[in-house]
């Protein structure tokens, strides 16, 4: 079974971030991620849809200190589903998507990229591309001699 979600979207606010009494961190974001589409008349519509990231521990420090409104995150997480009462006493429903990963997308100052490693399938992941383009790269490491290759199979005990 799997249960994982990948949103890339703005923050509509600043990450609230709480300390727990027992040292732990938790995070809350608010991330727009936005649709566009034609309507039945041909018209260009906007959808835009609210998602609420819970991060936990060293990603919420990393949520407080790389974050900001406006900011491009990458998550990836897992959907979870939360019961409380409100006020009144009515049980309430809330889904979230619980962080295991969390990045930054913004461009940093000076021109670099992100403030992370790039995405799996981006121009910038070293290891995107066609194999055709893989085996024509030139940058590639030397290859091992056998000999040395050979040498250390003597050292194997089977």
């Amino acid at each position: 079974m799997v249960n994982k979600v990948t949103i890339i979207g703005h923050l509509g606010q600043d990450p609230e971030v709480r300390h727990l009494e027992n040292g732990a961190s938790i995070a809350k974001l608010r991330v727009a991620t936005n649709e566009n589409y034609k309507d039945k008349e041909g018209n260009w519509q906007d959808r835009t849809e609210w998602h609420t990231i819970i991060a936990w521990r060293f990603l919420a420090e990393r949520a407080e200190k790389s974050l900001k409104k406006g900011s491009l995150a990458y998550i990836e997480g897992k959907l979870t589903t939360r019961k409380w009462q409100d006020a009144d006493g009515k049980d309430r429903w809330t889904t979230e998507v619980v962080a295991n990963v969390l990045r930054s997308l913004d461009k940093r100052e000076g021109g670099g990229g992100g403030n992370y490693p790039p995405l799996p399938g981006t121009a910038d992941d070293p290891y995107a591309g066609s194999s055709a383009a893989a085996s024509t790269n030139t940058n590639s490491a030397p290859e091992a001699s056998t000999e040395v290759a050979d040498a250390a199979d003597d050292d194997l005990p089977f």
